[in-house]
């Protein structure tokens, strides 16, 4: 296949994409993100533990209400059973029958029951901080995911660009050999150069395709159908004369922001609170009780007297039993705990090892954010240093390729001199494109430590 029939191929492939593409969605950054956080399985996952966590909270609040339990129990007997009559006892059958309702509820035991509110509280903000945490760390995987889909668009329009210009070139050069002003290893030159851009095309092509590939699987969608991103007008984030903030100030910043910190505190206050639970199994405990009961039983007569002083029996119908049989009772209940095989104590020390635990993880969880927030200062000094000398270099190889080719069009520099130099530009570009969305991102991450979100506008 010859050369122009190539980039005609290449350029027919893009234009029906382009064609094809119009009936796309296209996501924006902040669409993407949303998507995932709504989406993603590991998220639903945090989400239902903290939905665990908040209904062990709502229980630990309601047990503080007063129980109320019914019952209700029949009985058959036969043989030596209780006449409920005379109460002595007969060889009967008898059916018998209760019922009963039932309340309690604790007055005092150490303040137990609200510290576990308390404990339950600081666990589920703990759990709702995770939440936070995993939405965060998919947000920054997303933006690196998109910003490198930009970047690989940016390189194969390089890509491109390079080719169309050896494609002309190796018009000139041809030109220029029929008339005999170079020889004709030049054009053989300018055709493999050709050649190779062509690879470069295709490999930035697929580049292109496996970012996408890897935003679309981020977002657990199915296909690459009707999928795109926007592209946004990055040049309000290109601000060389950004001033990075000290590390303490980010660092300052964080620890009020960061999830991951803020979890990290309320388990430590939830251990806090489990700790007061536990030394308030050394009170003692007053409780309240009371009760409502009844009963029917079928071997029971109603007795009264009659006139002469006789007694008479008659039968007892259900429902005057019920109401005749009815008994109540309110009560307190101390209960003072003396020895419980040292239980209470061993559950005291484990507590407070568990507050040192949750102490260290705190702290550590400190440490580790500083040494992230080091790192990606250091990163985004590191890539603003480099955007900066990239874009000089750009400059510098742009006039130098200028100057190669205008002299290689006129037979004073071989065809060598000239693929040296346009390559050096690709590569002087293409460090530039890299160093620019190395530099947004680092820049974005840093604002994010911050409690800003990633914005591509």
């Amino acid at each position: 296949m010859g050369h122009k029939s190539f980039f005609f191929s290449i350029l027919l492939f893009f234009l029906s994409f382009a064609a094809f593409s119009q009936g796309k969605k296209i996501w924006t950054l902040e669409e993407c993100v949303n998507y995932a956080h709504e989406n993603n399985i590991q998220v639903k996952q945090q989400v239902l533990n903290t939905k665990f966590n908040e209904n062990t909270y709502k229980q630990s609040k309601i047990q503080i209400a007063p129980n109320l339990n019914m019952n209700t129990s029949y009985m058959y007997a036969t043989g030596r059973v209780l006449d409920q009559s005379t109460y002595l006892y007969k060889n009967q059958d008898q059916n018998s029958q209760s019922f009963g309702i039932s309340s309690g509820m604790t007055l005092f035991n150490g303040l137990q029951q609200s510290n576990t509110i308390k404990k339950n509280k600081y666990a589920l903000m703990a759990s709702i901080e995770d939440v936070e945490r995993l939405k965060n760390d998919i947000a920054v995987n997303i933006a690196l995911a998109y910003l490198q889909i930009l970047l690989n668009k940016e390189l194969l329009q390089v890509a491109e660009s390079q080719l169309e210009v050896s494609n002309l070139q190796v018009d000139r050069t041809k030109s220029l050999v029929d008339v005999g002003n170079l020889p004709e290893g030049n054009l053989l030159e300018i055709k493999a150069q050709v050649s190779r851009e062509e690879m470069q095309v295709i490999e930035a092509s697929n580049r292109l395709h496996i970012s996408y590939l890897t935003l679309t699987q981020m977002l657990d969608l199915d296909s690459l159908e009707n999928f795109d991103i926007a592209v946004p007008n990055l040049d309000n984030l290109l601000d060389t004369n950004y001033i990075i903030p000290p590390i303490e100030t980010i660092f300052s910043d964080a620890l009020n922001f960061r999830p991951e910190v803020r979890g990290a505190k309320y388990r430590l206050e939830s251990s806090e609170m489990d700790l007061r639970v536990a030394k308030g199994a050394r009170s003692p405990r007053l409780m309240l009780n009371g009760n409502y009961n009844t009963l029917f039983s079928d071997t029971r007569r109603k007795i009264s007297l009659d006139p002469g002083g006789g007694i008479i029996e008659e039968d007892y119908p259900y429902w005057d039993q019920i109401w005749d049989n009815r008994n109540w009772g309110v009560g307190l209940g101390l209960s003072i705990p003396v020895f419980n095989g040292w239980m209470v104590n061993t559950n005291v020390k484990n507590a407070r090892l568990n507050i040192e635990n949750y102490q260290l993880e705190l702290r550590n969880t400190q440490n580790i954010l500083y040494k992230e927030i080091q790192q990606s200062y250091a990163d985004a000094v590191a890539a603003m240093k480099k955007y900066k000398a990239s874009q000089n270099a750009v400059i510098s190889m742009t006039e130098s390729f200028r100057y190669t080719e205008q002299k290689y069009n006129v037979g004073m520099v071989n065809s060598v001199d000239y693929n040296t130099s346009k390559n050096q530009l690709t590569q002087a570009q293409s460090e530039l494109l890299q160093s620019k969305y190395t530099y947004i991102f680092r820049v974005n991450v840093l604002e994010f430590y911050r409690g800003n979100p990633i914005v591509l506008k």
